[in-house]
């Protein structure tokens, strides 16, 4: 197997697990840019992976090709409505907003699992008819060498995810709702001085954070693995955190850093059908924990320095300094 050949199987893999990351990570750059600490991005996860394949599963005769895609709304809707808890518990209540989200998290495996046991009778659903298709984008898939590796073959999520990164900076950098978000993350209390909302923004955005983490799971669940399980959304989350901490909490640099995490995750499932010799002598152990250590390496602030909103965490209380 020519170098060339390695990258053609890899990228597109690689692309394809970032995918859910970069939607889940900038979902966690909304919460986080207006200062609301979101934990609960893998109980997300997990409530739009198993939104999406029960939908998929239930409606693949009405809606036919288009089940996959109905599904991700779906998985949107529900997570978003999921992330309310955490918006009520963290700004209404103003609860420790880690702990909050760890009760999300445990909340969310919880009612999908029991969910899963109640409607299927066992612990795993069904697997889907309907999968998300892979495409082939004109023209672009023929240019050469670059054309088979980023455009011929992709998931049309992949293609998402990452358009999404820059919609996502436009609206936070160049839009006034992205003034305001960054202005409650930084100083709420100026913000509020100048008329702005923080509840309001700050509820607008985790609920914009659970609904791309719903499609983050939703989209996993209709790409890898084609059920749902205890095991379906096995850490995604966290690693979606990291590379929004990696990232800089940047939709940008949460993209580069989902990328790089999907490439962790292509080596550890991809590793032994490469025929390149001194990866075949590396023990296959060591590539399956490898996107969990990046994960620790990075949420332990090992690459660089990462700042966090100024407010980030800090319940807000009107009238106090």
């Amino acid at each position: 197997m020519s170098f060339l050949e390695v990258l053609y199987f890899i990228i597109p893999t690689s692309i394809a697990y970032a995918a859910p990351l970069i939607f889940t990570a900038i979902g966690g750059v909304f919460s986080e840019r207006s200062g609301v600490v979101n934990i609960g991005l893998e109980g997300l996860m997990v409530m739009g992976a198993f939104v999406g394949i029960v939908f998929n599963l239930a409606f693949v005769d009405v809606f036919g090709g288009w089940t996959p895609w109905i599904s991700l709304l779906a998985a949107m809707l529900v997570a978003a409505i999921f992330s309310i808890m955490h918006a009520v518990a963290s700004v209404s209540f103003r609860a420790d907003q880690v702990v909050s989200g760890v009760a999300i998290n445990m909340l969310g495996i919880a009612i999908a699992l029991f969910s899963v046991k109640m409607m299927f009778g066992k612990g795993q659903t069904d697997f889907i008819q309907e999968k998300i298709p892979r495409v082939n984008i004109p023209i672009l898939q023929d240019i050469p060498v670059l054309g088979p590796m980023f455009f011929k073959s992709v998931y049309g999520t992949s293609v998402l995810a990452i358009a999404l990164a820059f919609v996502a900076w436009f609206v936070i950098y160049k839009t006034p709702f992205g003034l305001r978000l960054r202005s409650v993350g930084e100083h709420p209390m100026a913000a509020d001085t100048m008329g702005i909302s923080v509840s309001k923004i700050r509820y607008t955005a985790v609920i914009i954070s659970g609904g791309l983490a719903g499609i983050g799971g939703a989209i996993y669940s209709q790409t890898m693995t084609g059920d749902f399980g205890h095991a379906t959304i096995n850490g995604q989350g966290f690693m979606a955190l990291a590379a929004m901490i990696f990232g800089k909490w940047h939709p940008i640099g949460a993209l580069g850093a989902a990328l790089f995490f999907g490439f962790a995750q292509t080596l550890a499932i991809s590793a032994s059908s490469i025929d390149i010799d001194f990866i075949q002598k590396i023990p296959a152990v060591y590539f399956h924990i490898l996107p969990y250590v990046l994960t620790i390496l990075a949420l332990a602030g090992f690459i660089g320095k990462a700042n966090a909103p100024k407010a980030n965490g800090e319940p807000y209380i009107k009238g106090s300094r």
